[in-house]
């Protein structure tokens, strides 16, 4: 199964940019799967209803998101609706929607094959929620056993932190894919048990940006220590993310490579 992970959708540039290609995308890679981090699609900080609504209405299969999902009050209820929307598991007990969704996909394949999509967030230089490794551990608990393939994204700041989740979870899960910087990393491999491992997938969205956002702004800010008003950058777009390669009888990974495409 060939799965394409891309990294955080920023704004409506973002959104456009993943509409623009995926189809193309899907056909030219052959993909069976498309997941995308979207918790910035919506005015490059959080995601609206009517944002996760063009976003799936793309083609993306599954959404997942971090610690900026609860910026817009409209999308409390689609997150306990919609399967297809993840949160990160580890908030605390008691929050809107999960962060744990099982797809089945049958349309167009010799047989059919379910997978679990989970996503989590780091607690390193990021809010200190409930244990992302306890979580892994509750959640992996959860899926049937005849369940293989596993894909995880662990939405957290720290790469140490990404690569010991890797670790701990390897063997386990079929591929762990970080997101939350909006920098792509060129540390992609396959554990030694089999999990396909990337720290960040990097961004959809503004090229000429400060991780999407207006660099005149950023520059202020950093240049006077001054608070600012961040705004979502113009220009061409460059596409990011990942495309996972999983064998459907084990679960493992044979193959990873980054998907880095910038527009004109």
């Amino acid at each position: 199964m060939r799965i394409l992970f891309f990294g955080d959708i920023v704004g409506r540039p973002g959104r456009k940019a993943v509409a623009a290609r995926l189809s193309s995308l899907r056909a030219a890679l052959g993909l069976d799967l498309v997941i995308a981090n979207a918790e910035n699609a919506s005015g490059g900080l959080g995601l609206s209803a009517q944002g996760a609504a063009e976003v799936l209405g793309s083609g993306v299969e599954v959404i997942t998101s971090g610690n900026h999902i609860w910026r817009y009050r409209d999308l409390v209820p689609v997150l306990d609706q919609n399967p297809r929307l993840l949160r990160p598991a580890n908030y605390p007990a008691g929050a809107p929607g999960k962060g744990l969704t099982i797809l089945d996909l049958t349309s167009g394949r010799a047989s059919d094959q379910r997978v679990a999509i989970l996503n989590l967030q780091g607690r390193t230089f990021m809010d200190p929620i409930d244990c992302p490794f306890a979580a892994a551990d509750r959640l992996l608990a959860e899926i049937p056993d005849e369940v293989r393939i596993r894909i995880l994204d662990f939405h957290a700041e720290a790469t140490s932190e990404k690569i010991a989740l890797g670790l701990y979870l390897d063997g386990r899960i079929s591929a762990l894919v970080g997101t939350h910087t909006h920098v792509q990393t060129t540390d992609a491999r396959i554990l030694p048990g089999g999990t396909a491992f990337l720290s960040d997938a990097g961004m959809c969205g503004p090229l000429h940006s400060c991780l999407g956002m207006d660099p005149a702004a950023i520059l202020k800010k950093f240049r006077t220590g001054l608070p600012q008003r961040f705004e979502v950058a113009k220009g061409p777009a460059i596409l990011q993310g990942v495309i996972f390669d999983i064998d459907e009888a084990s679960g493992r990974a044979t193959d990873i490579r980054l998907l880095n495409e910038a527009e004109d």
